[in-house]
């Protein structure tokens, strides 16, 4: 089985690769031909619509951090190690372990109700001695897992109607935690979700109240006061999975006093069994969507010499508890919390933000073309909310954000409008004759089409897009992806469209950050 899946990822890459290179030559000899005609104009623009000139930016800055990094890495000289030494867990006394009544919390008795503490601290005490067998054994790497192991994290799961998923997600975080040192906040659930997270041992706190997202993540740190007992909070969405070594990914990033957040690595869960044509293709542009912008942008936007994310993914992130103490998590008015967290880590200057692939998390995009209209809709307005909120400092972070800015803007307005346009011509080339007819529709068919012709309209704008595709297809040996990726551009008209259209509601609405649940399907193989 394993020769099968090997030779069919092979010959996927194979026909992958060859299609991009047929698509690029095709496309670069007709565009060749549209700029001797038009000055050029017209073929750089639809480069620049397929690609982006931030894409670009931040690859370059991306191959110069990993030039510094590789060298530095050749460079460092190793000292011989005479053995591995096991590490143990005398002399941490210090540790708190959260449990049952712990700490004090700020929410009153009417508002809030806790389960599980009592048999997590109880199993607390009756696990200490086998403790110091299961840390010696993770970390049998010497000082530096010692390092890693005097680092403490708290894993906060906030959820709202997530009985599909829960289990799934406190399973995944109970391979990498201690089980006292997991809690879920249940967002004022109508379902399980606080019964069956109850049952797994793990801390729960169940919100009467709905407060949504952030609100929820700053009442389960205020109850348990985890900034005060932990090193670091981590964040995660209740469908999310963690991959074996993501803890050990992000301690490592947090070695650096410097580093105020760890951006996980998002990693789209592909189960295309579970999902119907609409689903996978969600799920496969997603994935596209992914390794663009966290291999080509945001690699070189978390260098340490320039440091300019403006975004560490909620779905599982770490924060220094120093830096998240100053934090506002939950002002009013925003829709979600973790664009405006990123912001307030910038702007009060708290640290720097890291991202490395070795923290990758598994996320489960939205089943439906409604819930993916949803998920962007809330995610594109919080970017402009929070713009909104903290408004331009002078910086090196807002100059990136404001490229950024314009970038988004002034793409999604063209691609739009080109896509209209095309439209336009198409209706005046399918109806000939009766079109032409039309007052004014013929003076317009002919004074467009002369300039930007039909075919340079598609070939323009859908085969360099569709190039990024078979790309994917060769990384990730999907030969699916070779299909899925012929209707990646409406979904891309999409994005374009919430862009523009939430930049006013961000001005104009004010949320309250409540949750709206999507359809889930179980994440437990």
């Amino acid at each position: 089985m394993r020769i099968v899946r090997y030779t069919a990822g092979l010959l996927t890459g194979l026909v992958a690769l060859v299609l991009t290179v047929v698509l690029f030559f095709s496309w670069f000899s007709y565009a060749s031909g549209l700029a001797a005609a038009a000055g050029g104009a017209l073929a750089y623009a639809f480069l620049w619509l397929a690609f982006g000139a931030n894409l670009l930016l931040w690859t370059a800055m991306g191959l110069l951090r990993l030039t510094e990094e590789t060298a530095r890495s050749v460079l460092r000289r190793r000292p011989r190690a005479g053995g591995r030494r096991a590490v143990s867990r005398e002399g941490s006394g210090d540790r708190v372990l959260v449990a049952a009544g712990a700490a004090g919390g700020s929410g009153s008795a009417s508002e809030l109700s806790a389960s599980g503490h009592a048999e997590g601290a109880a199993t607390a005490l009756a696990d200490t001695g086998q403790q110091s067998s299961d840390v010696a054994e993770r970390g049998s790497g010497g000082v530096e897992a010692a390092v890693d192991e005097d680092l403490s994290l708290a894993v906060v799961i906030p959820a709202h109607n997530e009985e599909p998923v829960i289990d799934g997600a406190i399973a995944s975080a109970l391979r990498l935690f201690d089980r006292w040192d997991i809690y879920v906040v249940s967002d004022s659930s109508g379902d399980a979700t606080a019964e069956i997270a109850a049952n797994t041992g793990v801390n729960v706190l169940e919100l009467l109240t709905n407060r949504g997202k952030a609100g929820a993540i700053e009442a389960v740190i205020e109850e348990f006061a985890l900034t005060d007992h932990y090193d670091g909070v981590v964040i995660l969405d209740a469908d999310t999975e963690l991959d074996e070594g993501y803890v050990r990914g992000a301690k490592r990033q947090l070695r650096d006093p410097a580093v105020a957040a760890v951006a996980g690595f998002v990693v789209s869960e592909w189960k295309p069994w579970e999902r119907t044509f609409v689903g996978r293709l969600i799920s496969s542009y997603r994935d596209r969507l992914y390794f663009l912008l966290q291999y080509f942008m945001r690699f070189g936007q978390t260098w340490k010499r320039t440091n300019t994310s403006f975004i560490v993914p909620g779905f599982a992130s770490v924060y220094r508890s120093s830096a998240l103490r100053e934090v506002d998590i939950n002002p009013k008015g925003l829709v979600i919390e973790d664009f405006n967290m990123t912001f307030e880590v910038q702007r009060k200057r708290l640290g720097k933000i890291s991202m490395r692939p070795d923290t990758k998390a598994y996320s489960q995009d939205p089943f439906t073309f409604r819930d993916y209209y949803k998920q962007v809709g809330r995610w594109t307005l919080g970017f402009w909310q929070t713009v909104r909120r903290h408004r331009v400092w002078a910086s090196v972070f807002w100059l990136a954000l404001a490229l950024y800015i314009v970038e988004v803007v002034v793409v999604a307005f063209t691609l739009l409008a080109t896509t209209l346009i095309g439209v336009f011509v198409l209706v005046g080339t399918l109806w000939g004759e009766t079109a032409l007819t039309v007052p004014y529709f013929g003076d317009g068919f002919t004074a467009v089409s002369a300039f930007l012709p039909l075919t340079a309209i598609v070939i323009g704008l859908f085969v360099p897009d569709y190039m990024l595709t078979c790309v994917m297809a060769m990384v990730r040996r999907r030969p699916s992806y070779l299909l899925y990726g012929l209707f990646f551009f409406p979904i891309r008209l999409v994005d374009a469209y919430l862009s523009l259209r939430m930049i006013p509601r961000a001005w104009t609405a004010s949320s309250d950050g409540r949750w709206s649940s999507p359809i889930r399907v179980s994440n437990k193989s």
